[in-house]
């Protein structure tokens, strides 16, 4: 290569001076910048396409999440099934007193003989000591005194109603167990800290999951013995448990004026819809 001709040369033509340029290493160092432009090109092209595709799939078909809670009768619980009590015997049947022979009582009258009418006729005096006297002729046993037992009714005793246990755990109250400032306030706060994504997060398809939850409400208020009686999946029933443990103070039940321990039944649905 001419001497003039060195500072305007590429480093390439410098290095291949009177080398075998077609031999295939002056071509790829020659267009390797080429190459890396085009590749990365490529490749941020496809990388382009596929979030456009990803965020196109998800506008088209997106998972919402919703929170329903409800409460539920405590009637529906399982409880243990009481024996029917024995019917009551049947009442003695009623026994007639015994019929008495009796005379018919005439009052005395001052007639003739044979104005005198036979059903008239005064007893005879004989009859009378084996009958009682009364409005009518009637034959029956002998008139010995008898007196009709009288059948007592009642046991006599005066029974006091059964004391109520105010340390039982009651299922139906006066007042209820209730969070305070009410069941919108209640709603407010399981909105606030239930995680409504939770079923989503664990990979949930579209569908309703319900967990039934009951608990204790003690006398103070206090909440305890957090418990599912269902699990439908997804991690629902721990997020539900959660979130009522950590809750604050209820108000107590009250029974007849007193503060009771209580047992409050809950439904809290986690509700997974497409849009």
């Amino acid at each position: 290569m001419e001497i003039n001709k060195i500072l305007t040369a590429d480093i390439l033509d410098i290095i291949f001076e009177g080398r075998n340029k077609e031999y295939g290493a002056y071509e790829l160092r020659k267009t390797y910048n080429t190459r890396i432009t085009r590749a990365l090109i490529i490749t941020f092209a496809v990388c382009l396409l596929f979030v456009v595709g990803s965020f196109i799939a998800n506008s088209t078909k997106k998972k919402a999440a919703q929170i329903m809670v409800q409460d539920v009768s405590l009637e529906n619980m399982k409880q243990e099934e009481k024996k029917p009590e024995p019917p009551p015997p049947p009442p003695p049947p009623k026994q007639e007193p015994p019929k008495v022979e009796m005379a018919k009582f005439t009052p005395p009258k001052i007639v003739k003989d044979e104005e005198v009418k036979e059903d008239e006729k005064p007893p005879e005096v004989e009859k009378l000591e084996e009958a009682a006297i009364g409005t009518k002729n009637q034959e029956g046993i002998k008139d010995e005194g008898i007196v009709t037992p009288v059948e007592p009714t009642g046991t006599g005793k005066v029974e006091a109603p059964p004391e109520e246990d105010y340390n039982k755990v009651f299922t139906s109250v006066q007042i209820t167990a209730e969070f305070p400032g009410g069941s919108a306030a209640w709603m407010k706060y399981l909105e606030r800290n239930l995680n409504s994504n939770t079923p989503i997060d664990n990979g949930a398809p579209a569908g309703k999951y319900t967990v039934y939850l009951n608990f204790i409400v003690d006398k103070s208020g206090n909440i305890s013995e957090v418990t599912a009686e269902n699990d439908p999946g997804y991690g629902t029933k721990e997020e539900a448990i959660r979130v009522l443990k950590k809750g604050p103070a209820w108000k107590p039940a009250v029974q007849n004026g007193r503060n009771v321990i209580y047992r409050h039944r809950q439904s809290i649905t986690f509700q997974v819809a497409e849009e």
